[in-house]
């Protein structure tokens, strides 16, 4: 018996010790209903296009700084009004010719850098027809991937519209720099 009580000792011990263990792997919610780590970043871009074929332009801009593996860019043209009251639309977006043939605006994006798109079925080539590809202003916004978006208050943006974006990710319009 003198052997066996070390052992039942040592057991109990063990049993009372992982019994009071308190972490059972719940997360923690610090000021539920607020979001403290969702940064957003925009910058402008002014894109210089070069024709790579056909009617198929393209201009890459570089990253002052990768991007975080976890990043999602989300790029928007100004359709319409001033650089005070700008009417944004994100890619990508089909615009229509006054002869009703479309231009399309795109874009691809690494960690280093995103490649602007503007394709159509006509003869961009020419001076009238530059204007879809010359002095266009973007809106690069630089947002967090969320993978549980579906319970997240991220989920309930509209990526498609700018100012939704803007607001959600608290963005400060004033601060927005160039990117070259």
């Amino acid at each position: 018996m003198k052997k066996i009580l070390p052992f039942i000792l040592l057991a109990g011990v063990g049993f009372l010790t992982y019994s009071c263990d308190n972490s059972n792997n719940d997360p923690v919610v610090v000021n539920p209903g607020q979001d403290n780590d969702t940064v957003g970043l925009a910058f402008d871009a002014f894109p210089t296009f070069t024709r790579v074929k056909d009617n198929l332009y393209q201009s890459k801009q570089v990253f002052k700084n990768p991007l975080v593996k976890a990043d999602v860019v989300l790029i928007y043209i100004q359709v319409d009004g001033t650089n005070d009251t700008p009417v944004w639309r994100i890619l990508p977006y089909t615009r229509y010719a006054d002869n009703g043939i479309p231009v399309d605006y795109s874009y691809d994006f690494s960690k280093f850098d995103v490649l602007f798109s503007v394709n159509s079925s006509m003869n961009l080539n020419t001076p009238d027809n530059s204007v879809f590809y010359t002095n266009k202003r973007f809106r690069v916004v630089i947002v967090p991937a969320d993978p549980a978006a579906k319970n997240s208050a991220a989920a309930s943006v509209d990526y498609s519209d700018y100012n939704s974006v803007i607001k959600h990710y608290k963005i400060d319009e004033s601060k927005i720099k160039t990117l070259n």
